[in-house]
């Protein structure tokens, strides 16, 4: 099983909803049963709670489905995963500073780095949080761009495991 794991500061807003976006596709593509998607957040302070509700709600009129919990990520996830997805780049720092080993470390790719679209100065997924129901509704548009990209390189990445 190939395993990705999608982070964010929280766990509520971003990491969630491009589980979610990504989870989709993996199914999409006929990949479910080779690849396991999840997320979580830097911090602790939403661990338990569910998605906030105007991701739930942006997920849900895009006809994605969802069921989550937020959890904090920690050091001692990395053996057990192939592909760690930061949605900014301050999630990236910490993330790489939190890996055991340089391996753990190189785990770790920015999201819209798959994105052929964005720029460097664009390589952010930025946080909606604090803003309108519209920071949601461009969150997905980014995760939605960059999935697919992502996608090629999970399928590749798949393909030569199992061949």
């Amino acid at each position: 099983m190939y395993r990705v794991c999608f982070v964010c500061t929280g766990n509520i807003c971003r990491s969630p909803m491009a589980e979610s976006v990504f989870r989709a596709r993996v199914a999409e593509a006929g990949l479910d049963a080779l690849v396991e998607v999840d997320s979580a957040g830097t911090g602790g302070w939403h661990e338990g709670d569910g998605a906030d509700p105007r991701t739930v709600a942006v997920l849900e009129a895009a006809g994605y489905e969802q069921d989550h919990r937020a959890r904090q990520f920690r050091a001692s996830w990395f053996a057990g995963l192939d592909l760690v997805i930061a949605l900014d780049a301050g999630h990236l720092r910490d993330l790489r500073a939190l890996a055991p080993t340089p391996e753990d470390a190189a785990k770790v790719r920015l999201l819209r780095s798959y994105d052929p679209a964005a720029t460097a100065a664009e390589a952010d997924v930025p946080d909606p949080y604090y803003g309108s129901r519209a920071g949601f509704e461009q969150c997905l548009e980014l995760v939605e761009a960059a999935s697919a990209g992502l996608l090629e390189a999970v399928r590749e990445t798949v393909k030569e495991h199992t061949a």
